[in-house]
């Protein structure tokens, strides 16, 4: 719910709109706005941010600030859609059947990887790293995106390679974002304990627990001059809704970024990293969703 109330705070009022011209003319014309595909959108989203799902035509005309005529009206023509529906007996208002086919068009025609360019795009810009986007897939973690940098730092992962999920910079950031019971039992196997690329990077409990506590303070994980010889490596989680349990969240995928940045530099390529993994959670939750339905069934090479 906190998404949808983001979402509707960042739309202009409705009252605004209504003062907008249509007379406009040039340049100004193209942004014009209608008001009332504005205020069919707020009774989506009101709809969609009800507690119960449901809700009378009194509380939504209220909540998005137009009269019941207004309202009524506007909501009967998204029942003919089949966009929204109406309970006859309690009068009361619902999300429709036909918003599950604009979501699977959506999920369908849309590729993770192509809506995560443009964020990879701008962190290899930020950070002159060589950024990747690895979804989790049972103890691994599957590439599906990356981008280097201009001139930047090269790193030869392409899309399809997998790692184990708990290794390196990633894997501080993953085992963070776990209950301390499901940590404990995630140590209790020897194969985590290898921190890189190479059985070379060993390493004991005690000094891996406190870089997983490191990066719970932190917001991101970070391991550096251990994976790629030379290099460091931050890594931040992109967590949706867990929906076995109410108000957690599950970890789907991972943002890595490695570069030649000095350990004073890593705070500022993390918190990049951090907050590009929010917008990413907030703006791609259908296609982070659709990966987490089809990627948990993965196993492990």
């Amino acid at each position: 719910m906190a998404e949808m109330d983001a979402i509707l705070n960042s739309m202009p009022s409705s009252e605004h709109l209504e003062g907008t011209s249509t007379e406009s003319s040039g340049k100004d014309s193209y942004l014009q706005l209608v008001p009332a595909v504005d205020q069919a959108i707020r009774l989506l989203f009101s709809l969609a941010n009800t507690v119960g799902g449901e809700a009378s035509l009194t509380q939504l005309t209220k909540e998005v600030g137009i009269s019941k005529s207004k309202g009524l009206a506007i909501l009967n023509t998204l029942r003919n859609a089949g966009l929204v529906t109406r309970d006859d007996r309690s009068k009361n208002y619902s999300l429709g059947p036909n918003l599950l086919l604009l979501s699977r068009a959506l999920i369908n025609n849309t590729d993770l990887a192509t809506a995560a360019a443009p964020y990879l795009e701008e962190l290899a810009g930020k950070t002159r790293c060589s950024v990747h986007l690895g979804v989790v897939a049972g103890e691994t973690l599957f590439v599906v995106a990356r981008r280097h940098a201009p001139g930047g730092a090269y790193i030869p992962i392409d899309v399809g390679h997998r790692y184990p999920v708990t290794w390196g910079a990633h894997g501080r950031a993953y085992l963070a974002s776990l209950s301390p019971e499901e940590l404990e039992r995630r140590l209790a196997h020897s194969s985590i304990l290898r921190a890189g690329e190479t059985d070379r990077d060993g390493i004991d409990k005690e000094t891996l627990r406190a870089e997983v506590e490191e990066g719970r303070l932190l917001g991101y994980g970070k391991s550096l001059g251990t994976t790629w010889s030379g290099l460091n490596a931050v890594s931040s989680v992109l967590a949706i809704p867990h929906e076995e349990a109410p108000g957690g969240r599950q970890v789907v995928g991972c943002l890595v970024a490695v570069g030649s940045f000095t350990a004073e530099q890593a705070h500022q390529v993390g918190l990049l990293l951090v907050e590009t993994s929010a917008r990413m959670t907030q703006q791609l939750a259908p296609l982070l969703q659709a990966v987490n339905l089809h990627f948990p069934l993965s196993r492990p090479l």
